[in-house]
């Protein structure tokens, strides 16, 4: 079989490898008549066999298994972007998905929430941890930074906090919606595991948490209206929809628009006469 030196996998790898630096990995400096590293170099760092590795660049050998493109990634010090963009060259499909503890939001997302003055915007985790949030939040849905961190979880504060119960007008069909829609994000994050502790504690605090989490309702948070009976303005009602964060699958955005231009022009009183900061966690 004649080699092939122009599949898309190889002329990949071939790529990332041309663009590592041998010195600044601690191998050797001697004369190289191309950049990057050698393709025994990539094979001993990633612990697959050199053959294997040629066989890849060349087209050859079939398609690799996971545990060996998670290999070459690690060889190649691949971003998670350019190691879904392995699998899909290598496999067909993006690799199954490996939860990460979320390390916050960048400077340029919390500029995006802070700039929508009169719509509650926060920023969750795949476990529904709050871990940004903008001004108009604060005034209309939970003041996060009053809370301690391990408080901010959705799920603890529709269960477990009387006053935003109590703020509901639909509380029964706002909880059943949220408990599907948490079991669906931590499924597709990767992270049943890391939400195990906290269905427990809330199994254990609430019955009614314990019999909707018992029915394994799946749902999607995507569009929809709340209705909040607020302290300072009454009765509000809000749009909300959600968005996935590109290139942070452990992140999600709700953004909750005011349903009339009286609540929006409510609500923009309310946030500058308030003065509230937003925080990240």
């Amino acid at each position: 079989m004649a080699a092939s030196s122009d599949t898309p996998l190889g002329a990949y790898l071939r790529d990332r490898r041309s663009r590592l630096d041998p010195a600044a990995l601690g191998l050797s400096g001697t004369r190289r008549r191309t950049a990057g590293l050698r393709r025994e170099e990539v094979a001993q760092r990633a612990n697959i066999s050199p053959t294997w590795y040629t066989w890849l660049e060349q087209g050859r050998g079939g398609a690799p298994s996971a545990d060996v493109l998670n290999r070459i990634a690690g060889g190649l010090m691949l971003t998670e972007s350019e190691r879904e963009h392995l699998f899909m060259l290598g496999r067909g499909h993006p690799p199954e998905v490996r939860y990460k503890a979320p390390e916050g939001v960048s400077p340029r997302l919390q500029r995006l929430i802070d700039a929508l003055e009169t719509s509650p915007a926060i920023v969750k985790t795949a476990t529904w941890d709050v871990v940004a949030w903008n001004r108009a939040a604060a005034v209309v849905l939970t003041d996060y930074g009053a809370l301690p961190p391990a408080q901010r979880n959705i799920l603890r504060l529709i269960f477990g906090n009387r006053g935003v119960r109590d703020a509901q007008e639909d509380w029964d069909g706002m909880a059943r919606a949220v408990v599907g829609a948490f079991r669906a994000d931590a499924a597709r994050a990767g992270a049943a595991s890391e939400v195990a502790q906290l269905v427990d504690e809330l199994c254990r605090s609430s019955a009614e948490f314990q019999a909707l989490w018992r029915d394994n309702d799946v749902r999607i948070h995507g569009e929809g209206t709340k209705r909040l009976r607020h302290a300072t303005l009454g009765l509000i009602e809000l749009e909300y929809s959600g968005f996935a964060v590109d290139g942070r699958p452990d992140l999600g955005l709700i953004v909750y628009n005011p349903a009339t231009r009286q609540d929006a022009g409510r609500i923009r009183s309310l946030v500058r006469s308030a003065g509230c900061r937003p925080h990240t966690g």
